[in-house]
């Protein structure tokens, strides 16, 4: 074990010096610059299945980072299987979130299978994994371990709930982490039951939390040369997210309750039935409220002594909702949107997931793109959020079949031959 020890320290050193230099200040922009996303040059071995995980790895592959993706032989990550619906026999769940990867696969619970991740690891810079706390000792692939081995790494854990504490052995799923900590019972109409966000909100938050930390320790390791290990917990995010929430509940003693698609603190700040289907409106202050009152053709609210400031609307709420909301069924949904348009405070439909994704908006922010895979099937996908003015942040590779790039990488990686390859794969390896 020794010799694999000390090469494996011989790799590390060689990847610290390329990330130093691949992320050196450039005195003045460049091709590079330009043509590759910001994280070009990093590479990541990614363990996770499932949301949160490949959520960050995600994100760090739009930015231009080299992603691996481990996946069991024969099933690959849980969600290829989460359909319907499919696409091209892949859920469109996994594809939605698999992009820009490349993906390997490798037996974990197999010693030659460990031993080739852990090779692995040791060309990487990052590695990223959502395993149970303690699952991955089993096969020497924890932080302490591959720390001796490459010293520069980047480790991040994401767990439910962290790695040690009550709930530390416990696996983790968003609605569960919603529920413990507080989303679910925040969330629905005000006189029903508990609700579950429409998207998994704790997994993507986790997501952009880690992948955030994970650029922020390649920030670190470039300064100070040293890896690290991050934690990340589904738990926490729930509980950052709680924000004002939790805020009013330790400083002033309030217990935040369901308002639906109101505000607690703010009135009007929420959806109106129209006579075919919905508008939201957020007037924020008093000068919103006004100008509301006005193209609503109901001025004398905004002189009633009821409503003159957001605490006294806060206060005759019931009243105030009562009476726009009898005003706002009178006019259909567009007649509404073209009397607000240029008010000056925020507002829009609901929308459909159809209407969202055909709003003139969206289009123009040029959200929605197409891919072939490696089978050249189509396949149409939400590309990143965030643009640069002088980087990409893109999709670079479509969400791969399970065990595309294998050969590949073991191959570029590893520097193993076919007929090595050849007896993993005949060994279910």
């Amino acid at each position: 074990m020794a010799w694999f020890v000390t090469s494996m320290r011989g790799i590390a050193c060689r990847q610290l010096r390329t990330l130093g230099s691949l992320m050196a200040r450039h005195p003045q922009q460049s091709a590079f610059v330009h043509n590759d996303g910001p994280l070009k040059g990093v590479k990541v071995l990614d363990l996770t299945r499932i949301l949160a995980g490949p959520y960050t790895s995600m994100v760090l592959g739009d930015l231009g980072a080299e992603i691996i993706k481990i996946e069991r032989p024969g099933h690959g990550d849980d969600t290829r299987s989460w359909g319907p619906p499919y696409v091209n026999n892949e859920s469109t769940y996994f594809v939605s979130i698999n992009r820009n990867k490349k993906s390997v696969v490798v037996d974990l619970k197999r010693s030659e299978g460990a031993e080739i991740v852990k090779k692995l690891a040791a060309s990487c810079d990052v590695l990223i994994e959502n395993y149970v706390p303690g699952k991955l000792n089993q096969y020497g692939l924890n932080y302490e371990n591959l720390r001796e081995i490459t010293p520069g790494i980047i480790y991040c854990s994401i767990t439910g709930y962290g790695p040690d504490g009550p709930y530390g052995d416990r696996p983790g799923y968003d609605v569960i982490a919603a529920g413990i900590g507080g989303l679910l019972n925040i969330t629905g109409p005000e006189d029903g039951d508990p609700c579950k966000v429409g998207i998994p909100a704790t997994d993507i938050a986790t997501g952009l939390y880690a992948s955030t930390s994970i650029i922020a320790a390649l920030f670190e390791k470039q300064k100070s040369g040293l890896g690290q290990k991050i934690d990340c917990n589904l738990l926490n995010t729930q509980m950052a997210m709680l924000s004002y929430v939790a805020a009013a509940h330790l400083n002033a003693g309030v217990e935040w309750r369901r308002w639906g698609t109101a505000h607690g603190s703010i009135v009007p700040y929420q959806s109106f039935k129209t006579k075919d289907g919905y508008v939201v409106i957020g007037a924020g202050n008093n000068s919103h409220f006004r100008q509301l009152c006005k193209i609503m053709k109901l001025d004398n609210l905004a002189d009633d002594p009821r409503f003159k400031t957001n605490d006294l609307r806060v206060k005759y709420r019931n009243e105030l909702l009562e009476i726009l909301t009898e005003r706002f069924q009178q006019s259909t949904t567009n007649e509404w949107l073209e009397l607000l348009e240029g008010c000056g405070f925020p507002y829009g439909p609901i929308n459909t997931i159809g209407q969202a994704l055909n709003d003139p908006q969206v289009k123009h922010n040029g959200l929605i793109q197409s891919v072939k895979n490696a089978n050249s099937d189509k396949i149409d996908i939400i590309g990143p959020a965030v643009t640069f003015s002088e980087s990409r942040n893109e999709i670079r590779s479509p969400p791969p079949v399970l065990g595309q790039h294998t050969v590949e990488v073991l191959k570029a990686e590893l520097g193993l031959d076919d007929d090595s390859i050849a007896r993993l794969d005949q060994e279910n390896i």
